[in-house]
């Protein structure tokens, strides 16, 4: 049985940084569609939510109120995208803050333990932050050990 974990983190805790030799880019639907379709059925192959997705699912989600590409980081190489991390921010929470939501982190397997998916996790709660975002989430498989690993690392419990 699948077991999926929510974990959170203050943004007002100090957000780490990072060094890396690729580059940010935020999501560009004309450029990047196809190119991030592929990689990210290429990472989430046998994921029950988050794989096998068909070119309608990325455009039902970025036809979506929370959809903002502003806050869906590309990490490439070469002209090559290796990672992302895609956020919302849920405004629905009654008499609650806005929550920033890492929704999807996802890193090419050829470019693994590169320190890509911190990268892009990084960028994203930094523009969290500087949407007025105090609390950040995620949801996890309780079995993800790498990224339960790195979520721990980046402050998130």
């Amino acid at each position: 049985m699948r077991h999926i974990l929510k974990i959170h983190r203050s943004l007002q805790d100090a957000i780490p940084e990072s060094s890396h030799a690729f580059t940010i880019e935020t999501f560009n639907p004309a450029l990047h569609k196809q190119s991030w379709l592929d990689l990210n059925n290429k990472i989430f192959i046998a994921h029950p939510d988050q794989g096998n997705w068909a070119m309608a699912d990325l455009e039902n989600r970025i036809i979506e109120p929370w959809f903002d590409a502003k806050g869906f980081f590309l990490a490439v190489e070469h002209g090559q995208i290796i990672g992302f991390c895609w956020t919302k921010i849920h405004h629905e929470f009654v008499n609650q803050e806005p929550t920033g939501e890492l929704y999807v982190i996802g890193v090419d397997p050829d470019f693994t333990g590169k320190g890509v998916g911190r990268a892009v996790s990084i960028a994203a709660m930094n523009y969290l932050l500087s949407e007025g975002i105090r609390d950040a989430m995620l949801y996890v498989d309780a079995d993800n050990e790498k990224g339960l690993a790195l979520y721990s690392h980046l402050g998130f419990n």
